[in-house]
């Protein structure tokens, strides 16, 4: 919630009663999914896919994307939960990494199309929009939890975190960067861009070829994390590197060449099937 010119969370429990317990961010999770789903099966539509597909590759992202995204965080973190192994399975605690999540997401991705005998990539440019959203709501996560700010801070949109949340180097400071804020505001501009694109290319589908959006996607999303992640103090770190900034980077130049060797090159991405498998499946 705001209090005049700071946000401040009001805690990650919406209500408990006994031993059940609803947090917000289990909450937000299953909203982003349940939205995205139903965003990923309009965008379907319209671009005459059989919707169905796109709900079942849902189920297989969700196996997919959570445990990796908690395995991804699990594992840079491990001399934490090597102190206290029985929450390395707390998802609800917080503590999950949208790169593992996209790397179990496009694992996940890759078998459904194989086994189905549709384009990867078709596939992908449908999720990604739903993706977007789901960065976007899913961040708000972190604000509940009093997790993933950034560094002190004295702006009017300032963040007020709890002493027990602060990093012990900031232990004297109150407010800090609402990077949960900011990626949630980008994510939703990713979003705009997306389906900008996407409608774009309904009424000029010669011009806007299949893994463009996907591409497209990657290198919105990178430039914000980048930017966003070297404002915050709870990075995961290799030795001296902000693992999200190397992995940004690393995405930034792939999907960089990707359009060059699509509309430079004219040539199509490499795929498990045809790009045409997937229509009216």
């Amino acid at each position: 919630m705001l209090f005049a010119y700071f946000f401040q969370s009001p805690g990650p429990i919406i209500f408990e009663i006994g031993p059940f317990v609803i947090r917000w961010y289990g909450l937000l999770i299953a909203a982003a999914v349940l939205l995205g789903a139903t965003l990923s099966q309009y965008l379907a539509k319209r671009r005459k896919v059989n919707p169905d597909l796109l709900a079942d590759l849902a189920i297989w992202l969700v196996i997919g994307a959570i445990p990796c995204a908690r395995l991804y965080y699990v594992l840079f973190e491990w001399q934490e939960y090597a102190q206290r192994p029985r929450d390395i399975i707390a998802i609800w605690k917080g503590g999950i990494a949208i790169h593992g999540a996209i790397i179990g997401g496009i694992i996940a991705t890759l078998i459904f199309a194989r086994i189905k005998k549709i384009s990867v990539w078709q596939l992908l440019d449908l999720v990604v929009p739903s993706l977007a959203l789901g960065q976007a709501i899913g961040r708000w996560g972190n604000f509940f939890n009093s997790e993933a700010f950034g560094k002190p801070t004295n702006l009017p949109w300032k963040l007020f975190i709890p002493p027990s949340n602060r990093p012990s180097e900031y232990l004297s400071s109150n407010y800090f960067h609402p990077t949960f804020l900011y990626e949630s505001l980008w994510n939703l501009m990713v979003l705009g861009l997306l389906l900008y694109l996407f409608f774009w290319g309904l009424k000029r589908p010669e011009q806007l070829k299949i893994g463009t959006l996907t591409l497209v996607y990657f290198i919105a999303y990178s430039l914000g994390r980048f930017w966003i992640e070297g404002l915050r103090t709870d990075s995961l770190m290799l030795g001296p590197l902000k693992i999200a900034q190397v992995v940004s980077l690393v995405a930034l130049s792939i999907s960089i060449f990707g359009l060059i060797w699509l509309y430079r090159f004219k040539k199509p991405l490499p795929d498990v099937v045809s790009s045409r498998s997937v229509v009216e499946n």
